[in-house]
């Protein structure tokens, strides 16, 4: 039970340095224009399922790429290790979340055009909902994040369709 916490706390530091780095990226990339707003990309600003899966914010072209490129890396180990489980994909989904998350906090704590004085509703339209004085996806996707990366290293519900890719 140690080895499996301290592997639970390992994941959330490296997740959390994952996110650091990435959220640098996007800084060079955005600059001061968040949610891709300067970038030569296409864009779907509103749709009703926009609303439901993002949160109102509009699609883009970088983010629709971005977002599929990060998943796949972080399903890379499966194909390196051979091996697939419910419980390393509850774990791999909890750790993109919490990725997403950190990445786009950093974004704005250490953007030199935001900071956390502009942390705000105001300075920031692409998050439509806020509660705390933060993003609702914070919230909702942070605590859903921390469940399933918890579980999936504490879990004693029976997994079921455990897999063994061929190499």
């Amino acid at each position: 039970m140690l080895r499996a916490r301290l592997q639970c706390v390992l994941l959330l530091l490296w997740v959390c340095v994952l996110g650091l780095f990435f959220a640098m990226v996007e800084i060079q990339i955005e600059g001061s224009a968040g949610w891709a707003a300067a970038l030569p990309t296409w864009r779907i600003e509103s749709h009703w399922l926009l609303d439901i899966f993002w949160g109102g914010r509009p699609m883009t072209g970088y983010h629709a790429w971005v977002f599929s490129f990060m998943a796949l890396a972080f399903h890379l180990p499966i194909f390196i290790h051979g091996h697939w489980s419910l419980k390393i994909e509850t774990r791999i989904v909890g750790s993109v979340m919490l990725f997403w998350i950190v990445e786009d906090f950093l974004w704005f704590a250490l953007n030199p055009a935001f900071g956390l004085a502009k942390f705000e509703p105001r300075f920031v339209p692409w998050h439509k909902h806020w509660l705390g004085g933060v993003p609702v996806d914070y919230a909702t996707f942070g605590s859903a994040a921390m469940l399933l990366i918890v579980w999936s290293y504490c879990g004693r519900i029976q997994i079921v369709g455990e897999r063994k890719i061929s190499t």
